[in-house]
């Protein structure tokens, strides 16, 4: 829907199992549908305000008869009568032909069906109106998801329609974030109704170039950037093999940026999960990528452990994990090499930075040993290896990328602490993201008071 509540009928993907999966598969999470402020600070109607101001306008200027249809009181009679252009026409008929599947639905209907006339009316008065078209738009898009399911071309056709309002909606206005974003929701709607086809293929390109112009226009936007990452996810499963890779690298920077900018967003940190073990699927089959399906299956595995952390009644994220949790470095959530300097000396001469493993839980990032002859194993290895840095999820402050000429030739990651930076090279940037990633959730997830549950994951 295009207010602000949340989908709770993920989209299922269809990645091939890991043998013993059963019949579960990982399934994307989309985001809710909803309006924001623009680049100008101009912020048209939500739907839940449209649905509220057109229902209290409706107890006096609309009148509803025994029989459930609308007729207007003796003061509103001239709008009724109102000529609509044919354009408007086609509209107004494919709103008033969707009745809703039940009471609530019906009732929603009427209420929007008034706010259509509304938005008309508008128009007609002035036809440079951006606000009334985005708004009629959205009428569009509501009564769109009011229609009984078993009516996919109804749908398809308000939806449509209410793309023209949209397009129209940003021609007036082309500095409308609100538009453009919802506009993209209601392309990718479309597409999602004809499968895997080049129809469906040309929509899914048009919806991403709107989610594209919505992040131009609001870049701190996580919500179009995670639907912009799962717009490109379905195109990958359409387009040819060879342009796939592509494809599914920008969907993974996608729902990164998005979790760059909301920590918790739980919904991107499980699809840039889905998307990982889409990829490890591509790769123990064809090969030919960077990082080995081992690697990537247990990158999948960190973020819908976290995922699953952050909302752990979600049903989905739950069945997920079981499907993925023993891919993780159990009892661990990360094991991996850092090139560190000596604990006691942090800006030790380059030649003293050694590259070694660290391990990363629920409650610690630590460095087991001090080479990389002695891999950690299993947990008892772990124990007696000598320990060196030390960083206490609860002592971080902020993790971020490092380009200080000071430090070695690689990916810098700096973490500040309360007792101060803790200074790391990761061998290549690809790498680095993953660091960054698993530590910020890690301490994400402590901040939330959800460590226990992430404690559960990794040791129960």
């Amino acid at each position: 829907m295009p207010d602000m509540e949340e989908s709770t009928q993920p989209k299922p993907a269809d990645p091939e199992l890991p043998n013993g999966a059963g019949d579960q598969v990982l399934v994307r999470s989309e985001p809710p549908k909803g309006a924001g402020t623009n680049a100008d600070g101009w912020r048209p109607y939500t739907m839940g305000e449209l649905l509220g101001e057109a229902a209290a306008a409706g107890r006096s200027d609309f009148a509803i008869d025994g029989n459930g249809a609308g007729s207007a009181t003796p003061e509103r009679s001239s709008q009724d009568s109102l000529q609509l252009s044919s354009h408007h026409d086609v509209a107004m008929d494919l709103i008033n032909s969707v009745t809703g599947v039940d009471e609530e639905g019906r009732s929603r209907q009427r209420i929007l069906t008034f706010a259509a006339k509304r938005y008309i009316s508008a128009i007609e008065r002035n036809p440079e109106d951006p606000d009334a078209y985005y708004n009629w738009a959205l009428v569009l898009q509501e009564s769109a998801d009011n229609v009984d399911p078993n009516s996919d071309s109804s749908k398809d056709s308000l939806l449509e329609e209410a793309c023209k309002k949209y397009a129209e909606a940003t021609r007036l206005c082309p500095t409308l974030y609100d538009a453009y974003y919802n506009w993209a929701i209601a392309i990718a709607d479309r597409a999602k109704m004809r499968g895997r086809t080049k129809e469906a293929e040309e929509l899914w390109q048009q919806a991403i170039r709107n989610y594209d112009k919505a992040v131009q226009l609001s870049w701190n936007s996580p919500q179009a950037l995670n639907n912009w990452g799962l717009g490109l996810q379905e195109l990958s499963a359409i387009v040819p093999a060879k342009d796939k890779q592509t494809i599914i690298k920008t969907a993974i920077s996608k729902f990164r940026s998005a979790i760059q900018l909301q920590f918790d967003f739980h919904r991107a940190i499980y699809n840039l999960g889905t998307v990982l073990y889409g990829l490890a699927e591509d790769t123990s089959r064809s090969g030919g990528a960077d990082t080995s399906p081992n690697d990537l299956y247990s990158q999948s595995a960190i973020y819908v452990a976290a995922a699953h952390a952050l909302k752990p009644n979600y049903s989905v994220y739950r069945s997920a994990l079981r499907l993925v949790r023993s891919m993780l470095p159990l009892p661990y959530l990360k094991v991996g090499y850092l090139t560190a300097p000596p604990a006691d000396d942090p800006i030790a001469p380059h030649k003293h930075w050694e590259r070694s493993q660290f391990i990363l839980n629920h409650m610690e990032l630590q460095q087991v040993n001090d080479s990389e002859s002695a891999p950690v194993k299993a947990n008892a290895l772990v124990e007696k290896a000598k320990r060196f840095i030390k960083v206490d999820v609860a002592d971080i402050v902020s993790v971020s990328t490092c380009s200080d000429l000071t430090l070695p030739p690689g990916a810098g990651l700096c973490i500040n602490t309360t007792h101060g930076p803790v200074f790391l090279v990761a061998d290549t940037w690809e790498s680095l993201d993953g660091w960054l990633d698993a530590i910020r959730l890690v301490y994400t997830i402590f901040a939330r008071g959800k460590t226990d549950v992430l404690a559960g994951i990794i040791t129960g």
